[in-house]
C-alpha cells in the first residue's frame, strides 16, 4: 500500500519542486512582505496578489505534536510524530518528526528541516530535533 501523496499545482508547484532540490521555501507578498504557507494564489494577510517565492532556513521550534501509535494504513509505520513547528520566520508548518523516538520530542525543542522521498516522485519537508 502506497503513501498519500500530497497534491501538486500551479501555485504549489515551486514549493514541491524546492522540496526537491533540498530547500524550504516559502510564498511572500510584495505587498505586506509577510510569509505564509501553505502555498495560495493571493495572501492570506492582505489579500495581495503579488507572491513570490523565498528561500527560508528550515529552523524552528516544536509549538505541538502528537504521536500517532496506529497508522492509517500499512503504508505508514507508527508510531510516529504529527507536528506543528513555528519556524523563525514566524509561519506554522504541520509535518512529521523523524530520527526521534516516542517521547523524546517536547513542546519548545529545537527543530530543524529534512527532506525525505516520499515516492512517486514526491519530496516533503519534515523536521528533526536540532543538536544544540
Amino acid at each position: 500500500m502506497n503513501k498519500l501523496l500530497p497534491p501538486e499545482t500551479e501555485v504549489s508547484r515551486p514549493f514541491w519542486d524546492a522540496c526537491k532540490q533540498g530547500e524550504l521555501q516559502l510564498q511572500q507578498c510584495q505587498s505586506c512582505d509577510r510569509l505564509q504557507f501553505y502555498p495560495r494564489a493571493i495572501c492570506s494577510h492582505c489579500g495581495g496578489e503579488g507572491l513570490l517565492w523565498r528561500p527560508v532556513s528550515g529552523r524552528g521550534k516544536l509549538a505541538s505534536y502528537t504521536i500517532v501509535q496506529r497508522g492509517i494504513s500499512r503504508a505508514y509505520e507508527a508510531p510516529y510524530y504529527v507536528v506543528l513547528v513555528d519556524l523563525e520566520e514566524g509561519v506554522r508548518m504541520m509535518s512529521s518528526l523523524v530520527e526521534c523516538e516516542p517521547g523524546e520530542a517536547e513542546v519548545g525543542a529545537k527543530v530543524e528541516v529534512l527532506f525525505q522521498d516520499w515516492g512517486e516522485g514526491h519530496v516533503l519537508p519534515v523536521f528533526k530535533l536540532r543538536d544544540e
